[in-house]
């Protein structure tokens, strides 16, 4: 995304970064985690659980904002997303 003008405190704000964590065996392979997801960064795997369910998987990982959208939507407690590294907006700009 290219801005008009850049805001005095870009050197400020940080954006957070997460890492998704998929417990594949407690998956119902609902959708609801990839449905939910503002960034896109899950999608069904094609692999199958012990439950034939198709679990999700991080096809877009480094989007991930931890935002924990997953996690408050799963039913099952499948999901978890963790802080990775932080970076500044000027280091990693927005698209």
């Amino acid at each position: 995304m290219k801005f008009w003008r850049v805001p005095l405190d870009t050197e400020q704000i940080v954006v957070t970064r997460g890492v998704v964590h998929i417990i594949e065996e407690r998956c119902k392979g609902c959708g609801y985690c990839i449905d939910y997801c503002p960034r896109g960064v899950l999608e069904a795997s094609s692999r199958f659980n012990n439950r034939g369910y198709h679990p999700p998987v991080a096809k877009q990982p480094d989007l991930c904002v931890n935002c924990h959208y997953c996690e408050a939507v799963c039913p099952d407690f499948a999901i978890y997303s963790v802080e990775a590294a932080a970076q500044s907006i000027s280091e990693h700009p927005v698209k």
